[in-house]
């Protein structure tokens, strides 16, 4: 007699049942336009489709997207007429439309639902800098500003990340030792001015960053003034290296009215 086949049945676990019960009391959505999509913390193919990604070509120093390419590391003309402090700088996407919306969200009103899906881009735009990183170091707030915002965008990037790539991060290195103006709308000699020497590094700190190649962490890049500031303390207690990884970036240096 030939033997029947056996039947194996496997019950749902708890997490499948929680995940399935949350799906229907909280239909997923896409986290830009709220339309009805196929899982929580994605972007619908329509919104998708809107934001302007950075990929190669682009400046090897600041990251911008170039016209063409060689195969070789590039320098804009933008880098070569004010090089930054820092080394390199990369960021997911240009800051407009619909990363510029979800930037604000996350940032002023407290949606987090993205902060799985920026870290994939932060971890895919950053791949070559984060490659021999030591420590990633959120852009920090000062302690009146993180009161009332409750919490530092910056920082919950950097611990995302951490989570995918298992560099370590640690919010408490870098400073802010003083409060600032909000950049927004500041030309850049007044974005300079405003976050000189606005930034110190922890007494605990001198130990981890020196010799150690970091990677700055922030929401935007505008004109680099906030990077240029933190990436000079940095080097001054040690570091060997200090690069830069953003979200997003306004690609045209020159623009600080954003």
């Amino acid at each position: 007699m030939v033997p029947l086949p056996s039947l194996k049945w496997s019950l749902p676990s708890l997490g499948d049942i929680g995940s399935q019960l949350l799906d229907l009391l909280l239909p997923p959505v896409c986290v830009a336009c709220h339309q009805p999509i196929l899982a929580h913390g994605q972007l619908c193919a329509d919104c998708w489709g809107q934001i302007d990604f950075i990929t190669d070509p682009k400046c090897d120093r600041l990251g911008l997207p170039l016209p063409y390419g060689t195969g070789k590391p590039l320098i804009s003309a933008a880098a070569l007429a004010a090089p930054p402090r820092y080394d390199r700088a990369r960021a997911a996407a240009q800051y407009n439309g619909v990363i510029r919306d979800l930037i604000h969200a996350f940032k002023f009103r407290d949606r987090h639902e993205a902060v799985d899906l920026f870290a994939r881009w932060l971890m895919i735009a950053g791949s070559d800098i984060l490659t021999d990183c030591d420590l990633l170091l959120p852009v920090p707030l000062y302690r009146s500003r993180l009161w009332a915002r409750r919490f530092n965008q910056s920082a919950l990037l950097a611990q995302a990340l951490a989570r995918l790539t298992k560099i370590p991060t640690d919010p408490t290195l870098l400073q802010r030792r003083r409060a600032t103006r909000q950049q927004v709308g500041l030309s850049m000699r007044e974005r300079r001015q405003n976050v000189a020497d606005a930034f110190q590094l922890a007494a605990s700190a001198q130990n981890r960053v020196k010799n150690c190649n970091i990677v700055l962490i922030d929401d935007v890049i505008t004109t680099g003034a906030t990077a240029d500031s933190c990436a000079e303390i940095l080097k001054q207690a040690g570091a060997q290296r200090v690069d830069v990884l953003a979200l997003a970036r306004v690609t045209d240096p020159l623009r600080a009215d954003l």
